[in-house]
């Protein structure tokens, strides 16, 4: 016997969200955080640098190198999309510009497929609400339609999404695929070409995108709950589950002719000591969809047990699960965790039909209070920044970001006043009309996060720039290094570093140790004093230490060829004398042995 659905819903209840409303929204999350800005350390610089390489031919495409080093993952997707990008843009587009349009259409792509995903789950049967006696229940197609809107803001209301959605890295990737093999699996019953191609997509493009276990693992959980699914004819699921084989079985050939597979599981003590940390990652990173999807699971845990292995609890379930068990098992666990966002949107959308109403409202109240509070914190530091006053907050940013030098852009106040005054009024359209759809209490939520990251990205955006990319670091270098330095050796740089000084400085960059007879020599702070036979430190002279203006602790070491070695043994003062005889200190350069 099929156990009675939680959902109660009237066709009142799933009033449509206006499109226009919806399309602003989206619009507003995607676009800021792609625009206008430069790339950050370290993630996001270093998968830039490889696409620059690739585009330039300077490396292969199987086997991309940067510096000499091949990427820390697997990865070759990324780097393809980004590099393709750069050989089909116009002159006049930034190169950084155009590596982002491919990883832009990837989010967007990740919100259309969690939006599709859980509509056609929605439409499944053991999903829709209860049958009044008399007529007046939601019909089925704008139920979905409503579950489809609150998995939407759901997704756009997760704190964890803003940041690492717009970064050029595999990680987007991942998450774009994963979006797409949740919507091929929801909407196999109903649409069956499009479903073929996303999970040919989706199973591909994460094994390319150095996911190949996590393409496995979801290809061979899927097969069991196509086979389990209830509703459809036993030939079609044997059609589509020998789909789901061959597809799995092909990417991980794929994966295995590439040589992509690796061990990342960390060790259990390692787990262990940072389940602290991990807490509290899961804690803020899904808010508010766990909640909503843990009470999914509480109100809908009969549906769940039942024999009848209903999708559109299930798929959901697979997916997160899998997210959750990588973040416990991998590292880094906050990456790991992205791709089960669009399933853990879509799960929190099946707890709207069974919210009370004082649920809702304290949902409301609590995300009115966190948000207003957050813009209004933006906007006092931004106004600091501009004018001085209140003088406090201006202090802090002087000691947080030295040398930063605020600029008044009438470009980024024009979003942000807007950006302000739509929440204003969304604020008073909530709280005044409409209490009746069931996606009502997502609004609030995705519009906070939206309104958040807008204000960050224009607002704060040349105070971020500053503190978290390499360019202040770079300027420095190249100040110091002079017109035409030649070709620079290099000793410890990472590989964010080596793209960094390349892209921002246009700088000739040669690993140490090499034939080339450089005249320069730049060293990470924490590879020097050098051992080995590698450079030798009596050949070069001590110029200058060049940190990041917002980090002590990530400091490059400058010198200068001798023309004879004069037993220098470490770095030298300014002043000449020997930094040997120094203290060691942040601030002061490391003495040498």
């Amino acid at each position: 016997m099929t156990p009675p659905t939680p959902a109660i819903v009237t066709q009142q209840a799933v009033s449509p969200l206006p499109r226009w409303a919806l399309l602003l929204l989206c619009s507003a999350y995607v676009v800021p955080g792609f625009v206008g800005r430069e790339p950050w350390k370290s993630a996001d610089i270093t998968a830039f640098g490889y696409m620059l390489a690739l585009a330039r031919g300077q490396t292969p495409w199987f086997g991309p190198l940067l510096g000499g080093m091949p990427p820390e993952s697997e990865s070759l997707l990324p780097y393809w999309l980004g590099a393709w990008a750069l050989q089909l843009a116009p002159p006049w587009l930034s190169a950084e510009l155009a590596a982002r349009i491919p990883f832009a259409a990837l989010l967007v792509v990740t919100l259309l497929a969690t939006w599709y995903g859980t509509y056609y789950l929605a439409r499944s049967p053991g999903a829709q609400p209860v049958a009044f006696a008399f007529g007046g229940e939601a019909n089925p197609p704008d139920y979905a339609r409503a579950m489809a809107d609150g998995a939407l803001l759901a997704l756009i209301a997760c704190l964890g999404l803003a940041q690492l959605s717009h970064e050029m890295s595999s990680h987007l990737v991942q998450l774009g695929c994963v979006a797409l093999l949740f919507f091929a699996l929801a909407a196999m019953p109903h649409r069956r070409w499009a479903s073929a191609l996303a999970l040919v997509l989706g199973m591909l493009g994460l094994t390319l995108s150095g996911a190949p276990a996590l393409a496995a693992l979801l290809g061979v959980g899927s097969m069991v709950l196509v086979l389990h699914a209830p509703g459809d004819q036993s030939g079609r699921r044997l059609r589509w589950v020998l789909a789901l084989a061959a597809v799995t079985l092909a990417a991980a050939l794929l994966a295995w002719g590439l040589q992509c597979w690796r061990w990342r599981i960390v060790s259990a003590d390692a787990v262990g000591k940072e389940w602290q940390s991990l807490a509290r990652l899961l804690l803020w990173f899904g808010w508010p969809a766990w909640p909503l999807a843990l009470w999914t699971v509480w109100r809908w845990r009969r549906q769940i047990l039942s024999r009848q292995g209903h999708r559109h609890l299930l798929l959901p379930l697979w997916f997160c699960a899998l997210s959750l068990a990588a973040a416990i098992t991998t590292r880094p666990a906050d990456r790991a965790l992205l791709p089960g966002l669009p399933a853990l949107a879509a799960l929190a959308a099946f707890a709207l039909p069974t919210l009370r109403r004082s649920v809702g409202a304290l949902i409301d109240w609590f995300t009115l209070l966190f948000f207003s509070a957050s813009a209004l914190a933006i906007w006092v530091i931004w106004i600091a920044m501009q004018t001085g006053f209140p003088a406090k907050p201006a202090a802090n940013v002087a000691k947080l970001a030295p040398d930063f030098v605020p600029q008044f852009s009438a470009l980024a106040l024009a979003p942000a006043l807007a950006a302000t005054a739509l929440w204003c009024l969304l604020v008073w359209w909530r709280a005044a009309r409409d209490r009746a759809p069931i996606w009502k209490s997502l609004v609030l939520p995705a519009s906070g996060a939206t309104l958040g990251w807008l204000l960050l990205m224009t607002l704060w955006l040349p105070l971020l720039d500053h503190a978290r990319s390499y360019g202040p670091q770079v300027r420095s270098v190249v100040a110091a290094l002079g017109p035409a330095p030649g070709c620079i050796q290099t000793l410890g740089l990472h590989r964010g570093q080596v793209a960094a000084l390349q892209y921002h400085g246009r700088l000739a960059l040669q690993p140490a140790g090499g034939a080339d007879a450089c005249q320069w020599l730049l060293a990470d702070g924490a590879a020097w004093p050098v051992s080995g036979r590698m450079v030798d430190a009596a050949l070069w002279k001590f110029e200058a230490i060049l940190p990041r203006p917002t980090d002590n602790n990530d400091h490059l070491l400058l010198f200068h060829r001798m023309a004879a070695a004069h037993g220098t043994d470490g770095p030298r003062g300014s002043d000449g004398s020997d930094g040997a005889d120094e203290p060691d200190g942040p601030d002061g350069p490391p003495r040498g042995r």
